[in-house]
C-alpha cells in the first residue's frame, strides 16, 4: 500500500501541487488523471523520489520514504518497477540485456538465472523468443511490452506507468492496458498510473484521483466517473471523448 498525504510541491513561486492526499491499495489499478499542467507527473515523481515533496509525506507498506536517506531508500526502490512514456530502453541493448539491466544492478543472480527470469517475463507479456532483436526492431507496442517485463523483472510491489499508451493505435494500447490490469492483479502490485486516455480510465480505472490546478478535485472509480456532477471533470471527460470521437471521423 502506498499513502500520500498533504503533498505540496513548489517550483520557485509556482505551486504546481496544492495539498494531494490518496491511499492506494494492492492488486488494484490506480489512476491519475486530468489536464495538462494540472501536476499528474509532477505528483508521480514525488511518490517515487524523482521530486523531494515542498511539504508532505509519503508511505511505502507503513515507512515513511520522505524522511528516508538515500540509503534507507534502496530497499524501497528495489520494489518499485516503472514504465516510462517511451519506453526508455537502451538502444544498445538487446531485448534481453534491457530486462536484465535491473537484476544486474541490484541483484547477486548467476548469469543463467538472470536469463531464466528475463525468458519468464518476456512469457508474461507474449514476447517469447524475442530476446536477441534490439529495441530498433521493435513496433511501438512491443517497446510497451519489453518496458512491462523490465518492470516486472525485480518482482515489484510497486508499479508506476507513466502515459503507457502514448504514441499506440487503439488496439494495442487496449493489449497493454489489459497485460497492465492482469498482471497488477495477479501479483497483487500496487500500481499507480498517469494516463489521459479516456478508454483506458473506463477500461481499467479501478481507482481514479482527477487534478485540477494542482488539487485532488474529485476521486472514485469508473463506474462513477459517468455519474459524476464535478463540472471540471466532466469537461475533461466529454472533452478527451469528442477528441476521440473527430479523430475516428478523420
Amino acid at each position: 500500500m502506498i499513502e500520500i498525504k498533504d503533498i505540496h510541491k513548489i517550483f520557485g513561486e509556482n505551486e504546481v501541487l496544492k495539498g494531494i492526499s490518496a491511499t492506494f491499495t494492492p492488486g488494484t489499478n490506480n489512476l491519475i488523471i486530468g489536464g495538462s499542467g494540472s501536476g499528474k507527473t509532477t505528483l508521480l515523481k514525488c511518490i517515487v523520489g524523482l521530486h523531494d515533496p515542498s511539504e508532505g509525506e509519503v508511505f511505502f507498506s507503513g515507512e515513511n520514504f520522505t524522511k528516508m536517506d538515500f540509503e534507507q531508500r534502496v530497499p524501497v526502490r528495489k520494489e518499485i518497477g516503472m514504465l516510462f512514456q517511451n519506453s526508455a530502453l537502451f538502444d544498445s541493448m538487446t531485448v534481453e540485456e534491457n530486462i536484465m539491466f535491473p537484476l544486474n544492478l541490484f541483484t547477486q543472480m548467476s548469469e543463467s538465472e538472470k536469463r531464466d527470469r528475463a525468458n519468464f517475463c518476456l512469457g508474461r507479456v507474449n514476447l517469447k523468443d524475442k530476446n536477441k532483436l534490439f529495441p530498433a526492431e521493435l513496433s511501438g507496442g512491443m517497446k510497451k511490452r519489453v518496458g512491462i517485463a523490465r518492470a516486472i523483472a525485480m518482482e515489484p510491489k510497486y508499479l508506476f506507468v507513466d502515459e503507457p499508451n502514448s504514441g499506440l493505435d487503439p488496439r494495442t494500447s487496449i493489449v497493454i492496458d489489459e497485460l497492465i490490469d492482469e498482471l497488477t492483479e495477479e501479483y497483487k502490485i500496487t500500481t499507480v498510473m498517469v494516463t489521459h486516455d479516456m478508454n483506458t480510465v473506463m477500461g481499467i480505472g479501478e481507482h481514479i484521483i482527477f487534478l485540477h490546478q494542482g488539487q485532488k478535485w474529485w476521486e472514485g472509480s469508473n463506474k462513477e466517473i459517468a455519474h459524476t456532477d464535478n463540472k471540471e471533470l466532466n469537461d475533461f471527460v466529454f472533452a478527451s471523448k469528442f477528441t476521440q470521437a473527430a479523430r475516428e471521423k478523420l
